[in-house]
């Protein structure tokens, strides 16, 4: 399953989404925006998926970021607007998937592919990806992504990316806390490998509750969010997973998880 700018792919449990508009740099433009949607609705509702990973066909850039021409062209304010929700939409989505994403960033992640990385659950970069919000240099400003920046990043880290508009280094990223793994380029596609296959392995089940709950907590009051996290960890209970989980390990087994 593929569109024209974003290939889609199930290996091993794993749905691998590449972003494949190399003449633009993977620019998130409206159509990619769309096919890159209807791609992660499909990988939600697939059984066979247990673990989605987003990565790019380009050479040395993953995005670079939204499509400026399009910001900059003749149509309507209107017919612009109308089309910004696409963002907001792609980084819910991420969130709300029910199964993990790892950004596996084997080029520059740039302006809103900044943002799309940190929606992610997971980020693994070749040691030679630089991140940032360059948008500030050409009279534009990251307003979609200054709500996953601040989420994510020191404030004053927050604010130098954002009004600065340098570039880090993936260690530099790392070093924030935005990036999980610096990997070599020629240790890149393995590392990826062993994450995905990691991941796959666990409860699906179990992991979508999870990243539900994070997700429905994350802004809450502490309070508030305890509540919320008693109560899925009773549901937790309640799944033949757990018991399996608890069975294997007394058994010194690999579990068998049911169906999701």
């Amino acid at each position: 399953m593929a569109g024209d700018l974003v290939r889609y792919e199930v290996d091993d449990h794993a749905a691998v989404i590449t972003l494949d508009d190399p003449a633009t740099r993977n620019a998130l433009g409206d159509e990619l925006l769309d096919q890159l949607l209807d791609l992660l609705d499909h990988a939600a509702v697939d059984d066979d998926v247990r673990v989605v990973v987003l990565t790019s066909s380009h050479a040395k850039v993953f995005s670079s970021g939204g499509n400026l021409k399009a910001f900059a062209d003749d149509r309507p304010t209107i017919e612009k607007y109308a089309g910004l929700d696409r963002f907001p939409r792609i980084y819910k989505k991420l969130a709300q998937l029910g199964k993990p994403v790892i950004c596996a960033a084997n080029g520059d992640v740039l302006a809103g592919a900044f943002g799309l990385a940190l929606a992610c659950d997971l980020v693994i970069a070749k040691d030679s990806v630089r991140f940032g919000c360059p948008e500030i240099n050409v009279g534009a400003f990251p307003f979609m992504i200054s709500a996953l920046i601040y989420r994510n990043v020191p404030r004053m880290k927050a604010n130098e990316l954002m009004m600065v508009g340098d570039l880090i280094t993936a260690e530099q990223a790392r070093e924030l806390g935005v990036v999980n793994a610096v990997v070599p380029a020629g240790d890149f596609d393995e590392a990826v490998r062993d994450w995905t296959r990691k991941i796959a392995g666990k409860s699906p089940l179990l992991m979508k509750l999870g990243k539900n709950a994070v997700d429905a907590t994350r802004d809450l009051a502490f309070g508030e969010a305890l509540d919320v996290l008693q109560a899925q960890l009773a549901l937790a209970f309640t799944t033949e997973d757990l018991r399996e989980g608890v069975r294997a390990f007394q058994e010194k087994r690999t579990p068998v998880w049911g169906m999701r």
